[in-house]
């Protein structure tokens, strides 16, 4: 792995740990899911437009969230959860979710998770860019390029792939990982029409490397006897 991150990192840029209102991050990262990031940046920014904190939020209409975040897609079921995440974060934690991820990573995952919309991936997205833990949050495209790099089976799921990313992975480089690899998979290791023979890793990996040319033994001149 430090041999792939290495080479993607002389590629593509790192984003920075986000120490915006944890809340916010919540509701982007909700946001993000299932929809490309052109559309659930417009969507964040529609609704931040007017409703920024867990009370407004929480005292919007289902019908006025679900008019302002519409363009990311999936918007019904996402204003239900906005609303309803609102209201806990409201009532059981003074709006206030920094306490929650300053606890230790377990108790703190275990809590987000009971969190409604809150799954795997979304807690640990916050406790890796907000709370700042050595993990791998896996997404779809961490999934896709896990399994083409010969690190996870395609049987897999969420929690065995993150492990064994993890594994796989230099202490301290996790999150990192985590950036990356989304990178890859957006703009080589696609789903559909890969660009394997483009890849920037693609000799370091066991299906990119089929597309890699063969190198041609250079021709020397003979010199004059």
């Amino acid at each position: 792995m430090t041999a792939i991150l290495n080479k993607l990192g002389e590629v593509f840029n790192h984003w920075r740990i986000s120490r915006e209102d944890p809340f916010l991050l919540l509701v982007r990262t909700v946001l993000s899911q299932n929809t490309n990031d052109r559309n659930s940046f417009a969507a964040f920014s529609n609704l931040t437009s007017r409703f920024k904190t867990p009370e407004q939020l929480a005292n919007a209409t289902v019908n006025e969230i679900k008019e302002l975040i519409k363009v990311g897609g999936l918007y019904q079921e996402k204003a239900k959860r906005l609303k309803e995440i609102s209201r806990l974060v409201l009532e059981k934690y003074r709006g206030n979710l920094k306490p929650v991820l300053e606890k230790p990573i377990q108790e703190a995952r275990e809590e987000l998770l009971s969190m409604p919309g809150v799954g795997r991936k979304t807690a640990d997205i916050m406790l890796a860019f907000w709370s700042g833990h050595d993990i791998i949050p896996v997404d779809t495209h961490v999934f896709r390029v896990s399994k083409r790099l010969g690190f996870a089976k395609n049987k897999d799921n969420y929690d065995e792939v993150k492990a064994k990313l993890e594994l796989a992975t230099p202490p301290g480089r996790r999150i990192e990982a985590h950036i990356l690899l989304i990178q890859l998979g957006r703009n080589y290791c696609r789903s559909r029409n890969p660009l394997h023979n483009q890849c920037p890793i693609n000799r370091l990996c066991p299906v990119g490397t089929r597309y890699v040319e063969p190198s041609r033994p250079s021709r020397r001149r003979a010199h004059p006897q």
